[in-house]
C-alpha cells in the first residue's frame, strides 16, 4: 500500500504561543480540534486538514509523549530536519503578509520548473518553504525588492536562518 500524502509534522516549541501565532497569523493556519493530551499544544491546519502538531518543549515525562526526540537530539534548531514545504497560491499576497509582520524572507525563482519560492524561519528555527507553482517568471515585485531579494535557481544560497538581518545572497 503506497503512501499518499504527508499527514503532519510535530514541532517542539520553546514558546508555544509565539509559535502558534507565527503559524496562524503569518502563514494562515487555523487552530484545529485536538485530543486532550497530558501536555500543552496545538493542532493546526489549512482547509480543514491538520498539518502541523506542536507541543511545549520541556514538559514533564516528555519521553512518554514525544517519540521522535531523544535526550541527544539537537535542541537549538531543527536537528535533522532541514525544512518543511507547503504549496500555496498568491505569492505576492503572502509576501506582503509576511513583510507586514516583520518576518525576514528569502525568495527564489526556479525558471526551469516555473516555481516561485518564499523561505521563512519559524520561532524555533525550523525553515518553512512556501512553493508557488505555475509562475512564468520572477515576479516584478520580488525582483524590484518589494519582498526579499530573489535568487535565480541558486540552491547554494539556501534558505534563511534566524538572524537580525537577511542572510547574504552569494
Amino acid at each position: 500500500m503506497p503512501l499518499t500524502e504527508l499527514n503532519h509534522y510535530f514541532v517542539r516549541c520553546r514558546n508555544l504561543e509565539q509559535s502558534r501565532s507565527f503559524y496562524c497569523d503569518a502563514l494562515g493556519f487555523q487552530v484545529m480540534p485536538r485530543p486532550d493530551f497530558p501536555f500543552p499544544g496545538y493542532w493546526l491546519g489549512v482547509g480543514g486538514k491538520v498539518q502541523v502538531h506542536m507541543g511545549l518543549d520541556g514538559v514533564p515525562e516528555e519521553a512518554m509523549h514525544y517519540f521522535g526526540t531523544t535526550p541527544r537530539s539537537a535542541r537549538d534548531n531543527a536537528g535533522v530536519v532541514d525544512h518543511i514545504a507547503f504549496q500555496g497560491h498568491d505569492p505576492e499576497g503572502f509576501a506582503q503578509r509576511l513583510k507586514a509582520r516583520g518576518i525576514v524572507t528569502r525568495t527564489r525563482y526556479i525558471g526551469e520548473i516555473h516555481l516561485f519560492q518564499i523561505f521563512v524561519t519559524d520561532p524555533d528555527g525550523l525553515v518553512i518553504e512556501l512553493n508557488f507553482p505555475g509562475v512564468a517568471e520572477t515576479p516584478t515585485w520580488a525582483a524590484s525588492g518589494e519582498a526579499a531579494p530573489s535568487v535565480e535557481a541558486n540552491p547554494a544560497a539556501g534558505p534563511p536562518r534566524p538572524a537580525a538581518a537577511p542572510p547574504p545572497l552569494d
